[in-house]
């Protein structure tokens, strides 16, 4: 008991900790009661071991060990939640990790636009109120051939805004193998629900016919017919769909808008390197009235759900009480306004966009990229073993599911470390490396690798120790 009360007696003072000089950096550039609670949450766990009747903690009786406790909760509780990741998995558009990231052209004009005050709503050439959308709109008909366009927040609220403003209250017409569910329990049926539109399935789980949605039009209850692109899953087998340009027809026939929601913003034609996924520019050639999809995908933009079609259904939607609720902010439009300025010049957004210069990049400078980043790692440590070997990449973001793309990987293994304590480790790194398990070895896949990756990759891993 004398043990106890003496270490108890032993213990920091706060007031005391708070004065020592390793200290005053953090007291002048963090909030001071992070650094204060900090200190009191550890002589709390001091004094909780000591209560307990355990051996005293080393830092009792070791004040340097003790201050380094405190620095590293410091530090732990003031590194921001959302952070930079390096992606070694090979998955592209990887949805945990943030989908697309965008371009260093439009990174700076979002940091001029979000620094300052812009012209967000207010027109220069006439000294008075402007709107929000006239900042892309323009560029977006220019890339896409549309007659009007507007951005809201993400896809799922563009289709809850485009259903809500044409089909509130009467029937919506679509194939029940596309009504699709994506990450966090979206799901169309569900959506049409909330829009105030009614759902009027129609086919089978894998096959659906014209005739189908012929029989299921009602002159006095239809609004629209809707096609969902199925870019996260493919039915294959015994299936047949109706094609964008044959519901155009039969729209046309009963007077009936035709919605499609593509999802993934495709706007480069991808298929010589095996990426099979319509295009924007697919859909408005078949004619539809309205089409939506995704910023951060294919598109390789920040989140957006992008909206083109005719301008009279557009402009219903800018007036929509909904369009207010989803609309986006400045840093949104900025990115936005840089991304489709590039797509102006295809082979220009082809080596600007990430995105797309990651889908685009050759075997052989994938090759050559995995050869220096062993050749790198063999000279920065030698604690780990290096080979090069070819692996599949993929696409990710719900999109293009059934695309493989070959690539190359530099693939770690060591008889000092289990494979997933060195996981662990690149993980828990300064800058947390994400990387891919495979046949008990570390898989650094170099596509996903973005300029300065790879040196703060080798960084990473030189400072295993044995």
């Amino acid at each position: 008991m004398n043990d106890k009360k003496e270490s108890l007696r032993a213990l920091y003072k706060v007031d005391e900790v708070l004065q020592d000089e390793c200290l005053i950096f953090f007291k002048k550039h963090l909030p001071y009661s992070l650094v204060a609670d900090s200190v009191r949450e550890e002589i709390h766990i001091l004094r909780n071991a000591i209560l307990s009747g355990k051996e005293p903690p080393p830092a009792l009786n070791d004040r340097k060990l003790f201050l380094d406790q405190v620095i590293k909760r410091i530090q732990a509780e003031s590194a921001p939640s959302l952070r930079r990741v390096i992606n070694a998995t090979g998955t592209v558009l990887h949805t945990n990790l943030g989908r697309s990231p965008i371009s260093r052209e439009a990174m700076e004009h979002v940091s001029e636009t979000a620094c300052s005050y812009s012209t967000l709503e207010y027109d220069l050439e006439n000294g008075k109120r402007g709107s929000r959308h006239d900042h892309v709109e323009s560029l977006i008909c220019k890339a896409t051939g549309a007659e009007a366009a507007m951005v809201v927040n993400n896809n799922a609220a563009a289709t809850m805004l485009v259903l809500s403003s044409m089909a509130h209250g009467r029937e919506v017409v679509v194939s029940r193998g596309e009504l699709v569910e994506i990450g966090g329990s979206f799901r169309i049926p569900d959506i049409m629900n909330l829009s105030g539109a009614v759902l009027k399935e129609v086919g089978t789980t894998n096959k659906t016919h014209i005739s189908d949605y012929l029989r299921a039009i009602d002159p006095e209850q239809t609004a629209a017919l809707m096609k969902v692109h199925t870019s996260n899953y493919r039915i294959i087998g015994f299936t047949e769909d109706v094609q964008l340009w044959d519901l155009k027809k039969l729209g046309e026939k009963f007077s009936l808008p035709v919605i499609y929601d593509m999802g993934n913003g495709l706007l480069a034609d991808l298929k010589k390197y095996r990426i099979f996924e319509p295009t924007v520019l697919d859909a408005q050639k078949a004619g539809a009235d309205v089409v939506l999809f995704s910023g951060d995908k294919l598109l390789g933009g920040p989140q957006a759900g992008i909206i083109i079609g005719k301008k009279t259904y557009i402009e219903a939607m800018k007036c929509h009480p909904l369009a207010r609720v989803v609309r986006v902010d400045k840093m949104t439009l900025s990115a936005l306004e840089t991304v489709f300025f590039a797509y102006q010049d295809m082979e220009k957004a082809a080596q600007t966009i990430p995105a797309l210069k990651m889908l685009s990049c050759s075997k052989e400078t994938l090759l050559q990229r995995a050869n220096q980043l062993k050749s790198s790692i063999e000279q920065a440590s030698d604690m780990v073993q290096v080979c090069v070997q070819p692996c599949e990449d993929f696409v990710g973001g719900g999109s293009a599911p059934d695309a493989r793309l070959e690539g190359y990987a530099a693939v770690l293994h060591s008889d000092k470390f289990t494979t997933e304590y060195m996981e662990r480790f690149l993980r828990k790194s300064k800058i947390p490396i994400i990387s891919h398990i495979n046949q008990d070895k570390i898989w650094l896949h170099v596509r996903t690798l973005l300029e300065g990756d790879m040196e703060d990759t080798v960084s990473a891993v030189s400072l295993l120790k044995g």
